[in-house]
């Protein structure tokens, strides 16, 4: 693996100070998974199976100021209890973050701001796999991290920016 991106050396200033800034340096799919239990059975019913979608993140430190955020999104499928389809996608990015003194801003920006940016990919990939199950496709809805990321604060009473290196990770129902 070739070694990310330097900050550029003309990044921009406010107020003579160098701004915030956040590098994309990889997108990639971690893990993916297809699981059809009870095929090719349950392809029969005619009943449209139940929805479930729930979504996670992670956060782990891979050098000073470069992190891995993975997005895990799973989607089942039941009908009548039964599960017509599991999907399971882990999509991730390499984020170099420059010029962060508040430790508070970048651990938001890390669980709210980077989760966003890999949605839509995560979201190609789900809707990749379910189109193998012979179902209609699932379309994930837009998420706000950022109300994800203050709900798990204000569940876990955890002040902002005590660890940069540890995730907030936020698992939800999405339906």
């Amino acid at each position: 693996m070739s070694t990310p991106n330097p900050v550029p050396p003309s990044a921009p200033t406010v107020d003579g100070a160098p701004a915030r800034q956040v590098f994309l340096q990889r997108l990639f799919l971690k893990d993916a998974s297809l699981e059809m239990p009870n095929a090719p059975r349950i392809l029969t019913v005619e009943t449209p199976p139940a929805i479930d979608v729930q979504v996670g993140t992670g956060i782990d430190m891979l050098a000073s100021g470069v992190f891995q955020v993975t997005l895990q999104v799973t989607v089942t499928a039941k009908i009548n209890e039964e599960v017509a389809f599991l999907v399971e996608v882990h999509q991730a990015g390499i984020f170099q973050m420059a010029n962060f003194e508040n430790n508070a801003e970048l651990q938001h920006v890390l669980a709210a701001y980077c989760p966003s940016v890999i949605l839509p990919f995560a979201r190609e990939a789900i809707a990749n796999l379910i189109g193998r199950t012979g179902y209609p496709p699932v379309m994930l809805q837009p998420i706000n991290f950022d109300a994800l990321y203050a709900q798990h604060l204000a569940q876990h009473g955890q002040p902002q920016g005590t660890d940069i290196a540890q995730p907030a990770p936020t698992t939800t129902t999405v339906q």
